[in-house]
Formats: C-alpha cells, structure tokens, sequence
C-alpha cells in the first residue's frame, strides 16, 4: 500500500504526543487520513473506530493515556468527513450510500498496519457509529484479541420521530433526489459542539472535554461535519436492523452505556451484551454518548475496565503461549 504524509493539526501549547498522519487510498479509490500514536516499547495496537462527525485530532487525549500504557493507538477518518474525501459538492452533510462501503475503510486501514509494520496484538476500540462499523468487521473476521466499544450504534434512538417515519421519510428523500441532503432533525449544515449549548448537549458532562471540542471546531472548521442525510439515515438504520438478526463474534467484548445515553439504543446495546458470549457491559452512572470525553472519573472508570479487559485477553493468551 502507498502511503504519503498528511496534515495533523495540534494546538502550540498541547501536551499530547505527536501523530503520524498519512493518505491512502481505498479499493474504491476514496482518499482516507489515518493517524497512528506510536508507544515506547509497545505491546500492542488499538485500532480505534470513531463515531460520525469525528476526526482524528479528537482522540489525541485517548491515544495519549493508551500510550502511556504501551498500546499504539492507530485511527482514521472515515470517507465524508475529517479531512478524508467528501463524497459530495455539499461537505456539510454527513453521507455515505451504503453502510458496505465504511468496511472499505476498514480493510485499507488494516493494509496500512500491515505496512507500518505495527505491533500485534490488535484490540478493537469502538465509538458509536465505528461500533456499528466495528462489530460488522468483526462479523467479517476483523484480526483482534479483543473488542470494545463506547456507546456502539447498534441502534438509533429515534425520538421524537418513530423508526418506521425515519425509514419512510429517508426513503422518499431519496426517491425524489435530495437523499444526499441533512436530515430534519440531524443538525443542517451546523456544527453541534458551536450550534448547543452546553447545557442541552448530549455528549458529555465535562465542561473541559466540551470547550476543546468548541476550540477545535473554531480553529479547523474543515474537520468538523453538519447532520446526516438522509441516505445515511436509510443505510444506518438498515445496517443497524442486520447485525441484531447476526450472531456474535467469537470475541472477548467489553461495552459501555452512560445512564444519560440518549443518541444510541441502550436497549440493542443490553440485548447484545446479553446474547455474547464472554462479554461485560458496564454501566457509567450520569455518562452521556461519550464516556471517553466525559468527567475524569467516568473516564477513569471506563478506561480502567479497558485496559483490565486488554490484560486479561493477553495474561490468557502468554498463558497458551507457555502451555505450549
């Protein structure tokens, strides 16, 4: 695979480690930006999955905690947003035709591994609408030890609009030709995080998560994404109504759900946890979407349980190693 260098922005007086970023290329010939946080002495890579409207320079708080503990931590932009390719004349909305095509991005990111030559064990690490992406990955044999996932979008919590209206009014949106339009309802051609304020938003409780979300968003409005089309609604909503009716991976899975989730179904995250073997879902009590960029001490307890769940999949596995 070629990779040439990309941009990553970094604020003059920010603490976290650098990343290397590079451009490459999907098999549909879509140009993507990864990002890669190198650990000293690593032990392992998280590939980390981020939600819609995301990109990379969000998570350089996470990569810099994983690094501290001897994980590379390797993420992307996905197709429609961060500074990977747009997939229409409108940057705004955030679009994609078919859900298929985010393992597109998957699979290149994964080619991209292999030639950083990055360090195995890789362990799945999942927000939102990546948990969506993430579990199907892992349906089509996705090379982890482990998985997690914040909040996976397993489901769409559609209120005040039932699941039936969303699915018809996407349908006839795209009918008509304007499938590629934002959604009623999904934020225009907005940014959320200088659109709310943080008193109404549902991301997160920490007032220094929320206003570096805000300072980002005012210095590289190019990273930042409005609301979803109405094509994506269709896509995402069938994509969610497949994975329910599939089989769980044979995977050791960690989730997390907020007690104020109210972007995602935490009732297809409960019925999932359920129904897979070897898994642990952990509650956040007052986490919003985003337990990863919540209080210090819901982060601590979702990190915490992360990093137990990585160390146990490799104590077992240093334990076959030795077994012979």
């Amino acid at each position: 695979m070629t990779l040439s260098p990309a941009p990553f922005h970094r604020f003059s007086d920010c603490a976290d480690p650098q990343a290397e970023a590079y451009w490459l290329r999907t098999d549909d010939e879509i140009r993507l930006r990864i990002a890669l946080w190198r650990a000293d002495a690593a032990q392992g890579t998280v590939l980390l999955l981020p939600g819609r409207t995301e990109y990379a320079e969000k998570y350089a708080p996470v990569a810099a905690r994983l690094t501290a503990h001897g994980l590379n931590v390797l993420t992307l932009d996905w197709r429609g947003q961060g500074l990977s390719d747009r997939l229409q004349d409108d940057p705004r909305p955030g679009h994609v035709s078919d859900f298929a095509h985010y393992q597109l991005d998957v699979v290149a990111m994964i080619e991209a591994a292999d030639s950083l030559s990055i360090r195995a064990p890789w362990h799945l690490l999942a927000h939102s609408m990546g948990g969506g992406i993430g579990l199907a990955a892992l349906m089509n044999g996705l090379p982890v030890e482990t998985a997690s996932f914040s909040a996976p979008m397993w489901g769409i919590n559609h209120a005040p609009m039932p699941h039936s209206a969303a699915m018809l009014l996407s349908s006839i949106a795209s009918r008509i030709g304007r499938g590629q339009r934002a959604a009623f309802g999904t934020g225009g051609g907005g940014t959320y995080v200088l659109d709310e304020p943080f008193r109404d938003n549902l991301l997160t409780a920490s007032t220094e998560s929320w206003c570096r979300l805000v300072c980002e968003a005012e210095a590289w409005p190019e990273l930042t994404l409005g609301g979803a089309s109405y094509d994506w609604v269709g896509t995402a909503l069938r994509e969610c109504r497949r994975l329910a009716a599939e089989p769980s991976p044979d995977v050791p899975m960690l989730v997390s759900l907020g007690t104020n989730e109210k972007i995602v179904s935490a009732k297809a995250i409960r019925d999932r946890a359920a129904s897979w073997p070897e898994s642990q879902l952990i509650e956040i009590e007052g986490g919003n979407h985003e337990v990863m960029f919540e209080t210090m001490a819901r982060q601590e307890q979702f990190f915490d349980a992360f990093l137990s769940h990585v160390g146990a999949a490799s104590a077992q596995r240093i334990g076959r190693e030795a077994r012979g």
